[in-house]
């Protein structure tokens, strides 16, 4: 009895004097930034709550996506930096205005918050109003959770009278981060939904001209040079030339196409991959995401800037415009009418890369490619109204809308 006794004393001191085991998953606050770790898998999301924008994403001390050099810049500049919600509309409309439950809505252009005559990217990016709901960790993750009441701003229901919420989760497990977003309808009326985002992503190693794409759609939407779908489509190998599977970002100038008909594993998630030197970048979408627009410049082609066809990303109301309810100078009324979508000049062939004029420096940048989740295509609303888009989603008063899509990599 007496030996007994010693080793249960024995092994209670061990037991003290141990060092508790890491726990996988953690979720710290520091100021405006919520810290998301899976130390195992060596990812961290740095996620800004009150903007409820994941401004750094990381394995292996590895950007995944397009930051600022500071978390100060982000803030005063955002831009396409991070994880950037396009909301309530994702992408171009032909006309200031857009159509819903066959009514037409006309945008106020003098608020300064949607611009003319393509608005694009919506007018949330930016925005500070998002409340902080939660932030966790356990056994199985770690999250935060933020919410962004868009019917409480007057000027966000002036363009888009539909009252609702937007509740976004960054959720990092098994070596993934989850985006997870949640749409409440609170009107009287159907919503739309038309949302997207805009990650710009890039690999380690090498450069645009290096890497591979895979892409899990069959259909691609021909567009004129504006970017706007003329309601035309043809398969994804046509305008590429090549494999879905094994296209080659060196071959082409300017992608900033719509892709549908995504291609679906067991769980109903279509993924997009980018591909180099044994490294991995995998964006997969939920069954709701429904589109994936892919965006790249050539190297030395802008690198991050505008969109062609005078519909660039660089003047997007998310980049330069002031946010709804902030001050900032009101953008000059332009003509409402629709923007002229003719057929006749729809690009069906993926243009070929321009070799560097002879003397040229070497570009600066490695280059990037955006897989953009959305919803529903580009102008999707007003192509709805046509007759030209059959997909279109809504919720039902006082329903809603939820949807993930989950970034993953292999070989880092």
């Amino acid at each position: 009895m007496k030996m007994l006794r010693l080793v249960l004393v024995a092994t209670f001191a061990l037991a003290l004097a141990a060092p508790a085991a890491a726990q996988r998953y953690t979720a710290k606050q520091d100021g405006d930034v919520i810290e998301l770790a899976d130390t195992s898998a060596q990812m961290n999301v740095s996620v800004v709550w009150s903007m409820s924008d994941a401004w750094r994403i990381q394995v292996k001390g590895k950007d995944l996506v397009r930051s600022s050099a500071t978390l100060a810049d982000f803030q005063a500049r955002p831009g396409f930096n991070g994880m950037p919600l396009l909301a309530p509309f994702a992408n171009r409309l032909d006309e200031t205005a857009f159509y819903a439950n066959g009514k037409k809505y006309n945008f106020d252009l003098e608020l300064g918050n949607v611009r003319g005559p393509i608005p694009s990217t919506g007018f949330v990016n930016g925005s500070k109003a998002w409340q902080l709901v939660e932030f966790k960790a356990d056994g199985k993750g770690a999250w935060v959770t933020c919410k962004l009441d868009f019917y409480k701003n007057p000027q966000y229901m002036q363009q888009f009278p539909f009252a609702h919420t937007i509740t976004m989760t960054y959720r990092v497990a098994d070596g993934a981060l989850e985006v997870r977003t949640r749409l409440d309808n609170l009107s009287n009326e159907p919503m739309p939904v038309v949302i997207g985002y805009h990650p710009i992503f890039e690999l380690p190693d090498g450069t645009r001209n290096d890497w591979t794409v895979s892409a899990d759609a069959k259909t691609h939407w021909i567009e004129i040079p504006q970017r706007l779908p003329t309601g035309e489509t043809q398969p994804i190998e046509n305008f590429f030339g090549s494999d879905r599977t094994a296209i080659q970002l060196g071959k082409y100038a300017l992608i900033d196409d719509v892709f549908t008909d995504l291609v679906r594993d067991a769980n109903g998630r279509a993924t997009m991959k980018l591909q180099y030197n044994g490294k991995e970048l995998h964006v997969s979408l939920g069954p709701k995401y429904k589109t994936v627009l892919m965006w790249s410049t050539p190297l030395g082609g802008g690198g991050g800037g505008g969109r062609g066809g005078g519909a660039g990303r660089g003047g997007g109301q998310g980049q330069g415009a002031p946010a709804a309810g902030g001050g900032g100078a009101a953008a000059a009324p332009t003509p409402s009418g629709p923007f002229p979508v003719d057929p006749a000049q729809g690009v069906k062939v993926a243009p070929p890369a321009v070799p560097p004029a002879e003397g040229a420096p070497a570009p600066a940048t490695k280059g990037f490619i955006a897989f953009e989740p959305m919803v529903a295509i580009t102008n999707a609303l007003n192509l709805a109204h046509k007759g030209a888009y059959k997909d279109l989603q809504s919720i039902q008063p006082g329903g809603s809308w939820e949807e993930s899509f989950w970034i993953t990599t292999k070989g880092y």
